[in-house]
This record gives C-alpha cells, sequence and structure tokens, in this order.
C-alpha cells in the first residue's frame, strides 16, 4: 500500500508575499557563529580553539585536528555540527599532557600553519567539548536573485519580520534530513512498524529520527491548520524560554498570557516510548496524530525508541533584515536544534528545492 506523506508546510505569514531568491551562492553568504553554553575557565587539560572555517565540515577539521596531533579524531570535542558551504565560526576541544603556555602556543601555530581556517582564539578548560554544549547560533544569511526590486523586498522583508516577531514560527524540522521525495522518512517508518530490518546501526536511527521528525513536522502542521499554532492548551506540555523548564498546562487561559508574551511556548511530540506525553485536549491532540500516520507508541517500544519534546515555537526578537546591494540579509539567533529554513522560508516563500541545504542549528 503505497504511503500519502504531507511533507508541504504551512506558513505564519501565508497572506503576505515573499521576495524569493536564492541561498548559498557564496560560503560567505551563510554566516553562523555559535553561541557557547560557557565559557573556558582559563586552567584544565583541554585546551578549547575557536576558529572560522569555510570548505570543510565539522567532522572534517575534526579529523584533520586528530590527525595534526596524532589524535583518535573522537578524543576532539565539539558541540555542533556545522555545514561545508559555510563561514562557520565554532570551538573544538583538543585535549593536553600539559597546559604548558608554549605547547598552547605551538598547538595554535601548528593549527594555522596546517588547516585553511582562521583561528580566534585558544584558551583552557576542564573537560572536553561534547555535542549539546552549546545554547544556539547566530545567522547572517545573504539572500540573492530576488523576485522583486530591492526597495520592494526590503518592503516585504520588513513586514514579515514584525509579524514573526509577534507570534514567532513553527520549529520545524528543515528537508534536508527527509531525503529524495521523503524516501528516508519511509524506511523509518517501515522500521518502526516492524517491516523493515536495518544492521547499521547508526543509519538505523538515522532513518528512525527521520521518521520522528516527519512526525514533529506533521502535529505542527495540524496544530497551524487547526488555528491552535497560537494558543496554549490544556494538557500542553509547555516550556519557559528563559530557563528551559517544562511543566504540564493546567490552567490554559491564565498561561495564554505568558504564552503571547512569549515567555512560554507549547512543545511538539518527538514520538517514542518513553515521551512525555500532554494530557487533555493537547493529548488528545498528540494521539489523533499517531492514529493518522497508522502507529502506535507500543510500535517505537519495539524499536527501543524513547523519545523526547521539542520546542514548539521559535521566538524571534532579534530577526532582522536590511538591503545589501541587490541582495538581502536576514539576521537572527535560534536555539541549538533549530533550523534556520523555519525563519527564511517565511520571508523568502520559495519553492522547497532552492531551501534544500543544512541550515540547523546544532
Amino acid at each position: 500500500m503505497e504511503t500519502m506523506l504531507h511533507l508541504n508546510l504551512p506558513y505564519i505569514t501565508a497572506d503576505m508575499p515573499g521576495v524569493g531568491g536564492r541561498l548559498r551562492l557564496k560560503d560567505e553568504y551563510f554566516i553562523v557563529e555559535e553561541l557557547p553554553l560557557y565559557n573556558p575557565v582559563g586552567d584544565g587539560r583541554h585546551l578549547y580553539v575557536n576558529l572560522t572555517k569555510k570548505g570543510l565540515t565539522t567532522i572534517e577539521v575534526q579529523h584533520r585536528l586528530a590527525e595534526l596531533f596524532n589524535l583518535n579524531p573522537r578524543d576532539i570535542g565539539y558541540a555542533g555540527l556545522k555545514d561545508k558551504h559555510a563561514c562557520a565560526t565554532q570551538t573544538f576541544s583538543i585535549p593536553l599532557e600539559s597546559g604548558d603556555e608554549k605547547i598552547i602556543e605551538h598547538i595554535i601555530e601548528h593549527v594555522r600553519k596546517s588547516i585553511p581556517v582562521t583561528v580566534n582564539w585558544a584558551r583552557l578548560h576542564r573537560n572536553k567539548l561534547r555535542p549539546g554544549h552549546l545554547l544556539g547560533n547566530r545567522f547572517k544569511v545573504t539572500i540573492t536573485d530576488l523576485n522583486v526590486t530591492a526597495g520592494e523586498a526590503e518592503c516585504r522583508a520588513k513586514a514579515i519580520v514584525e509579524k514573526l516577531k509577534v507570534y514567532g514560527v513553527p520549529n520545524f524540522f528543515g528537508p534536508q534530513r527527509f531525503g529524495f521525495q521523503g524516501d528516508n522518512i519511509i524506511k523509518g517508518m517501515n522500521i518502526v512498524r516492524g517491516r523493515l530490518r536495518v544492521k547499521d546501526k547508526w543509519l538505523r536511527r538515522f532513518l528512525i529520527s527521520s521518521y520522528q521528525s516527519y512526525l514533529c513536522n506533521l502535529y505542527l502542521t495540524r496544530r497551524i491548520e487547526s488555528g491552535l499554532f497560537y494558543k496554549i492548551l490544556t494538557g500542553d506540555i509547555a516550556k519557559k524560554y528563559s530557563t528551559g523548564g517544562m511543566f504540564i498546562v493546567e490552567d490554559a487561559e491564565r498561561e495564554q498570557l505568558r504564552y503571547d508574551r512569549q515567555e512560554i511556548s507549547f512543545t511538539a511530540p518527538i514520538y517514542g516510548s518513553k515521551m512525555w506525553m500532554a494530557g487533555g485536549p493537547a493529548g488528545e491532540f498528540e494521539s489523533e496524530i499517531l492514529r493518522e500516520a497508522g502507529v502506535t507508541l507500543d510500535m517505537f517500544d519495539q524499536v527501543k525508541v524513547e523519545g523526547t519534546r521539542r520546542l514548539g515555537r521559535l521566538s524571534l526578537h532579534d530577526l532582522q533584515v536590511e538591503i545589501e546591494g541587490s541582495n538581502l540579509v536576514v539576521s537572527f539567533t535560534l536555539p541549538k536544534g533549530a533550523f534556520a529554513t523555519s525563519v527564511l522560508r517565511e520571508i523568502m516563500k520559495t519553492e522547497p528545492e532552492a531551501m534544500r541545504c543544512s541550515l540547523a542549528s546544532s
């Protein structure tokens, strides 16, 4: 039986025309800078090296550093994966036998001479940098080949920005993880349903994660289509923007005030056997997505997938746009795990193919 996938995502600003355009004609047109979870303290046996790279993935830099200092690549730490086709500033950690100043200077000089990166600073810390050790990322993205004049693009973009600052945007997963025409989703679904076995553990996790991401997008889509993106529901698992703390919404009317002030957001389900399920009307809404998809939480249990919660709405207080020549420059900050395409698609209103690039805030 053929499975119908719902890959088209709704817009929060559907009634507002976009600027069109293209992304990534140059690495310099996509600038991303990590926002650290903490700063190195200045002592310890791990050297944190902050660098700016172009034309190299995070993993490629990790392997180059390991080769340079005769280490296992797994010894080199990083907080998030950054794409090859970007001007990305991020931090790596290198284990040291000694924190001697001369050794540190030698390492910095060796990196500068051997790898095509810019070393911004290096400081000691007491632990290895690990995935997830970041708050988020700051983006500066240049949109080229606009469909309208620069003046009209600026006018359209600023109107969209004002609405997004008030309402935020849904925290959609980007299309790049879904594969050609959703192939990864289908494979992940079949693994969850017990119809497909994949021996490679990494590939298996990735395919299941793709399916979980699809279901999360479907949940957000249905919430928008039902007019519930702008509302907090009784039983929602809400999250505080300031602290990350989560709680069950018992009084929706009272919490709506905090939702409107962008102090809290509902969370979306990353379905799994141990996921914190919403209750009341919100829980029924989450269960309806599973029924629509034809899967159950027991199926996730059979494949040992626990699940989690994901922030449902992204707050965009620092979102800005400006014209540079004939291009539109968009600047904003996102928490870790969020995709820049969630913001850019609202401004561009462009077909998915033009947006199909790895713009995750990881």
